[in-house]
C-alpha cells in the first residue's frame, strides 16, 4: 500500500507544483497549522508533526481568482517552515498570534492581518467561565463589526473599504477607547485582562482590514480547511513517517481545493489519477480543480 501511495504522490507532483505556483501568486492568504501524529522510526511511538495550510479565497470581495488550499508538512513547528513556504510570496497573510510568523513581517514583503475571531474567542471563554459583563460587552462590540461584514460580503474591494471606513472603523475606534479605559481597572493576573492584552497587542494588524477591502476580518477560511485534518486524525490515527506526512499534505491540497471549487473530491481525484500519467506536462493547469472537466465529458465534447 505504501508503495502505491508513494507512486501516486510522485505522479501528482507536477499538479501540486502548479497549485503551489497559483496560491503563492496571490495578494492575500489565510495561514494556519495543526498537529498531526507521526510514527517515530524505531520507537513504536508517535511524535508530533505539523500540517500547514495556505488558503486563497477571494469570493468575499468578488475577486477573479478561484479559491484554493495548499498544504505543507513539517516535522515540528519551527518558524523556519512558514518562512520557507512563503519565500516566493509577497502580500498579506491572515494569521493568529504565533510568534514564529514574526520574522516574516520584518522586511515588509509580507504584512500581517490579525484575526478578530481569535480575539472574540478569548472574551467568549471568559464569559462562558464566569459570566463577566465586561466580556459580554466586548463580545457585543465585536459582534457589531461582524454584522457590518454580513452586509458587504461579495461586494468589490473599494465598496467594502468604503463601507468599513464609514461604519466599521468608528466602531473599532470606540472599542479601542473603551478597552484602554477598562483594561486599567482589571487585575493583570485575570483571564479577562489577558484577553484585553491579546487584542491591544495586535491592534494595528486587527484594523488593517478596514483600509483594504480585499482583506477579511478573520482567519476562518484556514481553520475550515483544517477541519478535514481533524477528522482524519480520528480515522487514520497517525502518519507512518515524515514522507507519509508530505504525501498527506499533497492529497489534502487537492481534496480541499476541490471542495472549495464545489467538486466531489473523490470523483475529481479518481479522474485525475487515471489521466495524469498521459497528460501533457505543458497542459497540467487543465487538471487544477477550477479548470478540470471529467474525461467522459471531454470525450463527449470531442
Amino acid at each position: 500500500m505504501s508503495g502505491w501511495v508513494g507512486a501516486t504522490a510522485a505522479a501528482l507532483a507536477p499538479l501540486i507544483d502548479a497549485l503551489a505556483a497559483e496560491v503563492m501568486a496571490s495578494d492575500a492568504l489565510h495561514v494556519d497549522d495543526t498537529p498531526v501524529p507521526v510514527l517515530a522510526p524505531g520507537t513504536g511511538k508517535t511524535k508530533t508533526g505539523r500540517l500547514w495550510t495556505y488558503v486563497r479565497d477571494e469570493r468575499p470581495f468578488a475577486g477573479a481568482r478561484p479559491p484554493a488550499a495548499l498544504f505543507f508538512y513539517s516535522p515540528d513547528r519551527k518558524g523556519e517552515h512558514p518562512r520557507r513556504h512563503l519565500e516566493g510570496f509577497a502580500g498579506v497573510i491572515h494569521a493568529d498570534g504565533y510568534a514564529g510568523f514574526n520574522e516574516l513581517f520584518a522586511g515588509g514583503r509580507i504584512v500581517e492581518a490579525a484575526c478578530w475571531a481569535h480575539v472574540r474567542r478569548k472574551f467568549f471563554d471568559v464569559h462562558a467561565a464566569i459570566g463577566s459583563p465586561i466580556a459580554k460587552e466586548a463580545l457585543g462590540r465585536i459582534g457589531q463589526l461582524y454584522r457590518v461584514e454580513e452586509t458587504i460580503s461579495g461586494l468589490p474591494p473599494e465598496l467594502r473599504r468604503r463601507e468599513r471606513q464609514q461604519r466599521s472603523k468608528p466602531l473599532a475606534d470606540a472599542l479601542a477607547g473603551w478597552a484602554e479605559e477598562t483594561a486599567h481597572k482589571l487585575s493583570r493576573k485575570s483571564e479577562l485582562a489577558a484577553a484585553f492584552r491579546y487584542m491591544r497587542a495586535r491592534w494595528a494588524a486587527l484594523v488593517r482590514c478596514f483600509d483594504d477591502g480585499r482583506l477579511a476580518l478573520d482567519n476562518n477560511p484556514a481553520e475550515r480547511a483544517l477541519r478535514g485534518v481533524a477528522i482524519g486524525r480520528k480515522n487514520y490515527l497517525f502518519a507512518g513517517s515524515d514522507a507519509g506526512g508530505r504525501r498527506a499534505a499533497a492529497m489534502y491540497s487537492l481534496i480541499e481545493s476541490a471542495k472549495l471549487n464545489g467538486l466531489n473530491p473523490q470523483l475529481y481525484l479518481a479522474d485525475v489519477l487515471a489521466r495524469i500519467a498521459d497528460h501533457p506536462a505543458r497542459q497540467i493547469a487543465d487538471l487544477l480543480p477550477w479548470n478540470w472537466h471529467p474525461a467522459v465529458l471531454d470525450r463527449a465534447a470531442a
